[in-house]
């Protein structure tokens, strides 16, 4: 029988650095809240937004309301990419989100964890890295550290905890394999 505990009192991230001073954080905060996790539904103001705070965004990027990015200087968008209502990016770390990209509604994109072994219940942090034309459908969860293989496909309400191959379909918490996407032109 383990003797030891988690003990919260003694937690310390002080080796974490989010990378904008403190007054930084707290003005995207305030601007996170009145133009990205309201109903407020103008894509440009939201793309000039977060490029004043360090993002880095390409041309056509969607972004629905009600949308939650905790750190844009963390952020890269390639082009064409949409962000579905509702979707949290927690971006403790880098998220790069490739060209023609989609995460749909209430998606989550967590980049900080904590280490569930020690008793200080230390933080872990890593990038996620959504591949070009990789879809992560709604209410899905894509863990730190993951990479979302081209044009793959995280189904709805599906746990990506290790990276995703190429081309596939997966599905289930832990996400598995299901088949091969096969994509067709369209009309």
């Amino acid at each position: 029988m383990n003797l030891l505990k988690t003990d919260l009192s003694s937690f310390n991230n002080k080796w974490y650095k989010p990378g904008k001073p403190f007054l930084t954080r707290c003005l995207w905060y305030v601007i996170n809240y009145v133009f990205f996790k309201s109903m407020f539904p103008f894509y440009g103001p939201k793309r000039f937004l977060l490029k004043l705070f360090g993002a880095k965004i390409g041309k056509g990027v969607i972004i629905k309301p009600h949308v939650s990015i905790k750190f844009p200087w963390h952020l890269i968008i390639g082009n064409h990419v949409w962000i579905g209502e509702g979707v949290w990016i927690d971006n403790l770390a880098k998220v790069t989100l490739q060209d023609n990209t989609c995460i749909s509604q209430g998606a989550l994109l967590l980049c900080g964890n904590h280490n569930y072994k020690r008793t200080t219940f230390d933080l872990i942090v890593g990038e996620i890295i959504l591949e070009e034309g990789a879809w992560v459908g709604a209410k899905t969860i894509v863990c730190p550290g993951v990479r979302i293989g081209k044009h793959s496909v995280l189904t709805v309400g599906s746990v990506a905890t290790t990276s995703l191959e190429h081309e596939w379909i997966y599905q289930g918490n832990p996400a598995k394999k299901v088949k091969p996407r096969e994509i067709k032109r369209g009309i």
